[in-house]
């Protein structure tokens, strides 16, 4: 049993790990220009464009082959849908390795499509350790771990990443590739414990059908919901301001500070810590005291008013300070929007209503990604901007959208 809960927590912590071990590299190889991954004379502009092209890819394969995947996994079972997310994890990590080699734009592309394809593995985890729950309270155990594991995952990728890519730490062993050998033992590894320890129940299953379109029903099924459309633009604009400082915050650093690939690292590392301490500890506690609206609205409002002072922040040092005073009211802010999301729809609509949250997710990061660069070559706040301009909107929506009966019931019955 604890070697079960050791793979599908493995599970869910490579799938955290992964975009903090790789934002810093990307950030590097592609922005540095004493780097070769790029031609030698490479204008700004375009390495900040293919920087931007290499994120927006990961983001629209995820929105695509999340709804494929969870899709699948019903009628397939999760192990299946664990394994393929695995395999398929395994190979993204191995074309990347081979694209840093050969210094190849177009396979490091190819390869965050298809690790983005395969990128939703974590919620298949947590369903079967769902499963695998006898009670309430072993559940809320499980999510616990679940937690955990998502906070680990946060604050070891960077790590591995910054650590292991750094010839003044490990000398000549040190690379760009080195921290992909590593994760790809690591995924061979949870492989290896999900096919021979985890175990699901046999049950009848329908046949697979699923038509393209379904993909984008997810979204537009939300306008025969009134109550989670009053929802959904909070979560949109909540989400975009995310995007906006997450995505591009090593890039700005680099630029602005010249930061190299372990302090790019350490950004995620105290965005992760701000995450992992807030949600363990300040979640219950500030829903409990201010309510549900109170706590979105603040932390709407702090967030923006982080991202406006990173852009008016002349030291360095300041910077990491600012990235724990956004993630501080970010981690506050999104399980709150969760947890309104699935009380918004009935019991068998759970799914669909964590689909559409990755989705807006998936849609905001990937639309950012491919204008930052764009943006970025135009003024370098621009992304900062936007993301504190979406977190006003999310805030002022709240004061239009939230004033209606059903929301008001709902907020009610959430904070009693």
């Amino acid at each position: 049993m604890k070697l079960t809960q050791l793979a599908l927590l493995s599970v869910v912590f490579l799938d955290i790990m992964s975009q903090g071990l790789v934002i810093p590299i990307l950030n590097t190889v592609i922005m540095d220009p004493h780097q070769d991954f790029l031609p030698s004379g490479t204008t700004l502009a375009i390495r900040q464009f293919d920087f931007g092209l290499t994120m927006a890819v990961f983001f629209l394969a995820w929105f695509f082959g999340a709804a494929y995947i969870s899709k699948i996994s019903d009628f397939i079972g999760r192990k299946a849908g664990m394994l393929i997310c695995l395999f398929g994890s395994l190979l993204g990590y191995i074309l990347t390795i081979i694209a840093l080699d050969m210094n190849s734009l177009t396979l490091m592309v190819i390869a965050r499509i298809v690790s983005g394809f395969t990128a939703g593995n974590q919620p298949i985890a947590q369903a079967a350790l769902a499963d695998m729950s006898s009670n309430e309270q072993q559940k809320t155990r499980y999510m616990g771990l679940v937690l955990f594991a998502v906070s680990i995952g946060m604050i070891a990728g960077p790590l591995i990443s910054g650590l292991l890519s750094d010839q003044q730490i490990f000398g000549s062993f040190a690379s760009t590739e080195l921290p992909f050998y590593i994760v790809s033992a690591m995924v061979v590894a949870n492989i290896i414990l999900i096919m021979f320890f985890y175990h699901e129940q046999k049950a009848e299953r329908p046949p697979f059908q699923f038509r393209p379109i379904e993909i984008f029903l997810v979204l537009f099924q939300t306008l025969e919901r009134p109550l989670m459309l009053r929802l959904v633009p909070v979560f949109f604009f909540g989400q975009l301001s995310l995007s906006g400082f997450y995505i591009f915050m090593d890039t700005y650093y680099f630029s602005r500070y010249q930061f190299d690939t372990l302090q790019n690292a350490m950004t995620l590392v105290v965005l992760g810590l701000a995450m992992a301490i807030t949600s363990t500890l300040l979640v219950g506690p500030a829903i409990q005291r201010f309510g549900k609206s109170a706590t979105v609205w603040v932390s709407l409002l702090i967030m923006a008013a982080s991202t406006f002072l990173s852009i008016l922040n002349p030291h360095p040092i300041f910077a990491y300070v600012l990235i724990a005073v956004y993630f501080v009211p970010f981690a506050l802010y999104y399980p709150t929007m969760l947890t309104l999301f699935s009380s918004s729809v009935q019991e068998n609509e759970q799914g669909w209503a964590m689909g559409v949250a990755v989705a807006l997710f998936t849609l905001s990061a990937g639309g950012i990604s491919l204008l930052g660069g764009w943006l970025m070559s135009i003024n370098l706040n621009l992304p900062f901007l936007i993301s504190g301009v979406s977190a006003v909107i999310g805030a002022m929506l709240i004061g239009i959208l939230w004033r209606r009966d059903d929301v008001k019931a709902l907020l009610k019955k959430q904070d009693s």
